[in-house]
């Protein structure tokens, strides 16, 4: 569960909740090319999580242009991927790059 209600099984999508609400407070459109991918801890640091690689090539697939994760899961990443990986440690960073 995450706050307000929301009922979610997968940690890894805290990240992209975080910034809809964000956008959503702000007022203002998040960046629809990019998919965003981490847990995100209660201090707002992004934590790492599984299946990064799959998870990257499938973004790629649907045609996502870049990919924000936790910075901790660039080195799990092999090989090119015709989409731009961005490492985020911190949700304020994330909030700067796609609001």
């Amino acid at each position: 569960n995450v706050a307000g209600g929301v009922r979610l099984e997968e940690p890894a999508v805290d990240l992209g909740v975080a910034i809809a609400a964000a956008s959503s407070f702000r007022d203002i459109p998040a960046d629809t090319g990019s998919v965003l991918i981490g847990e995100v801890g209660l201090g707002g640091e992004i934590r790492t999580v599984s299946r990064i690689e799959p998870r990257i090539k499938e973004a790629a697939k649907l045609g996502f242009d870049r990919a924000v994760v936790p910075e901790n899961n660039l080195d799990r990443i092999a090989g090119e991927h015709d989409i731009d990986v961005t490492g985020a440690e911190q949700l304020t960073g994330v909030v700067d790059v796609v609001l």
